[in-house]
């Protein structure tokens, strides 16, 4: 079995073999190789140590001496070369308390996560797989190097990659590293929230958003998000409605781009459904006001996940309007804009039909056309340049302020006053017609 290694990395390769040491390309980049993929990351190990490593070659950059890794630079590429180890004893579910350096290939693939991911290629020697990664390829298996729990037991992250690379796949997870993480799933408590975010990106935004199911099945959203707990015990006794809050969610997630933001506001769309829920006399659910909630809740739960600012800024907001429907005509269309910010459109209209199309078939086609009209409608104010917000006036504060008016909040005021009459009526939005609004008030004065 043959793999196409890039120039660079069989230079580097070669350049470690002829100094007498061995070196592999090894993990993802074998594993995306012989799944017919282009691999992003090239990572090579090596029994050369990282001082040997970095006498071979004129630039280097010591990314984890410590355990090491040093990053060879060739051009402008960096590609990490890394010494065979063999990990200590870890103490926190993530790092070894010690690492020793080992001339050994096969101890180094051992400490390895999967055995997807433990195959090392070099030109001279082939494929190097000592615990059938390619068996597990070919069958669709996520599957443990070893015993499942002490690979778990080492990383505790390695329970959300496992659940992960089945979602980016298509893999099913072997049923004893399955049992593990259901076992072990507490032990995320002591993984950082940036780590556990990345993961979670990672998931939502592959071709399998719905191993969602899978986080929750195997007790990893009891830890890192109890919300989808909730959600996924509540039920929805309404026409509208077919699944629980959760299943619901997994299915909307599903009709909607790889996109993070959206996918993101997907899974927390109805987040505050649990704790909005009534029942009406004839038991059949309500979650009135669960948009505004779910998107106080979708701010937390983001903060909490140490996500950026403006992802949490935009998934609140189409959290906050995923359920506003506004008449169809230009002037509602207007104030909706306004009201949810202009930065929600038009990704609103995805989430919108992702919404519809994981309810019930009850009025289906009658809530996607409606979806159409009020897409249609938004584009036709876009196109006529009506005013959406104040930086649209055909007006400005210094205009104001040459007509007599003082800086301040009275001016900011008046702006205020003025966006609102061509709000209701763009054909007011006139630098003659606003101005004489303007004079008229001042001789009132």
């Amino acid at each position: 079995m043959r793999i196409e290694l890039p120039e660079k990395v069989e230079g580097i390769i070669q350049t470690l073999m002829q100094a007498g040491y061995e070196a592999y390309a090894v993990g993802g980049c074998v594993r995306d190789s012989l799944l017919g993929k282009e691999p992003k990351d090239w990572d090579i190990t090596t029994s050369a140590k990282p001082e040997e490593v970095k006498r071979l070659f004129p630039k280097t950059i010591d990314t984890g001496i410590l355990h090491g890794t040093v990053t060879v630079m060739s051009g402008r590429e960096g590609f990490e070369v890394t010494t065979y180890r063999i990990d200590g004893k870890y103490e926190d579910s993530r790092h070894p308390k010690e690492v020793t350096f080992t001339p050994n290939l096969l101890e180094d693939l051992k400490r390895r996560d999967f055995t997807i991911n433990a195959m090392a290629y070099n030109e001279n020697t082939g494929l190097v797989d000592e615990f059938d990664g390619i068996g597990d390829l070919k069958r669709g298996v996520i599957r443990c190097v070893g015993e499942a729990e002490q690979r778990f037991k080492e990383d505790a992250l390695r329970m959300m990659r496992a659940v992960r690379f089945a979602a980016q796949l298509g893999f099913s997870i072997d049923e004893d590293t399955k049992e593990a993480i259901c076992k072990l799933a507490p032990t995320l408590k002591n993984i950082s929230a940036e780590r556990i975010q990345v993961e979670l990106v990672k998931l939502l935004e592959s071709d399998h958003p719905e191993e969602m199911r899978t986080l929750y099945e195997t007790g990893i959203t009891a830890v890192m998000l109890p919300e989808f707990d909730a959600m996924m015990q509540t039920e929805q006794n309404n026409p509208h409605h077919m699944y629980t809050v959760g299943e619901h969610t997994i299915v909307a997630l599903c009709q909607i781009p790889k996109d993070k933001v959206l996918r993101l506001t997907m899974l927390l769309h109805d987040v505050a459904k649990p704790v909005c829920r009534t029942m009406g006399e004839d038991g059949i659910h309500h979650f009135h006001g669960h948009p505004a909630k779910g998107s106080e809740m979708a701010e937390k739960i983001l903060r909490r996940l140490k996500f950026d600012n403006d992802t949490i800024r935009r998934v609140s907001r189409l959290v906050r309007g995923h359920d506003d429907n506004p008449p169809v005509s230009e002037k509602n269309v207007r104030r909706a804009i306004v009201r949810l910010g202009i930065e929600a459109y038009p990704d609103l209209f995805a989430v919108k039909r992702a919404d519809i199309l994981a309810q019930s078939s009850y009025k289906r086609a009658e809530k996607l056309a409606y979806v159409n009209a009020y897409e249609a409608c938004y584009h036709t104010v876009l196109e006529k340049k009506q005013c959406l917000c104040l930086k649209d006036l055909a007006v400005n504060g210094g205009d104001l302020i040459a007509e007599g008016m003082k800086s301040g909040t009275a001016l900011g005021a008046e702006l205020k006053e003025l966006f609102a009459l061509v709000l209701e009526d763009p054909s007011k939005n006139t630098k003659e017609y606003l101005l004489e609004e303007v004079r008229k008030k001042i001789k009132q004065v």
